[in-house]
């Protein structure tokens, strides 16, 4: 693999993206780019700069019981409820603090959630919170299991991310396409990278790139 680029958030220089160009395999897409936020959700300074400057896209929210975090991004989502606690937003949890909590993947790779955890969503106003999203089949899985287990959906927050939207909740993102405008994702079975004899570089997830 090439050595990755980096470029800062325009609003907090400590928020870095690192990136990769290449031919990438995703869980639900071929992508050309491959984005890498394992320093962003493990490094303190990262994480924290991370987490408050989502945090500022929230200051005008009235409540927000938990924070799920999806993809390793629960160091970020401390950070995130922190900045939101110390600016007024409120909890309606008993304790008045938020959770954050992430949940656990079964063999049918639905989200679920235990009998001695899932309190968490039940009747909570859920912010989403993930490292990345490019064709939403993630978010789409979180939102289902969110409404399953009887919780509201009150935003979705990402590091980076090329989806907008998810059905009618805004996607709010430190970076997007506008920072990376030739970033591509591709359909597993219709890939002009593959169509074309390209390599693949690397096999990755949520917990980071095995090379091929």
């Amino acid at each position: 693999m090439q050595k990755y680029k980096k470029m800062e958030y325009s609003r907090n220089k400590d928020v870095l993206l690192r990136y990769t160009p290449g031919h990438f395999i995703t869980p639900h897409s071929h992508v050309n780019y491959y984005i890498d936020l394992c320093d962003t959700k493990a490094r303190m300074k990262e994480a924290r700069a991370a987490g408050e400057s989502l945090a500022e896209m929230y200051m005008t929210s009235d409540i927000i019981d938990t924070i799920l975090c999806l993809n390793g991004t629960e160091v970020i989502g401390s950070y995130m409820a922190n900045k939101l606690t110390e600016a007024g937003i409120l909890s309606m949890n008993s304790h008045k603090t938020m959770y954050i909590t992430s949940p656990e993947i079964n063999v049918n790779d639905q989200i679920m959630f235990r009998d001695n955890n899932k309190h968490m969503i039940n009747g909570k106003k859920v912010l989403i919170l993930i490292d990345s999203a490019t064709t939403g089949g993630t978010l789409k899985s979180a939102l289902d299991s969110i409404r399953f287990y009887g919780g509201e959906i009150v935003g979705i927050s990402a590091v980076f991310s090329v989806a907008t939207q998810i059905e009618t909740f805004p996607i709010r993102a430190l970076f997007t396409t506008r920072d990376l405008p030739d970033y591509a994702s591709y359909a597993h079975d219709n890939c002009p990278l593959c169509k074309s004899g390209v390599a693949v570089d690397a096999i990755c997830n949520g917990f980071g790139y095995s090379t091929v």
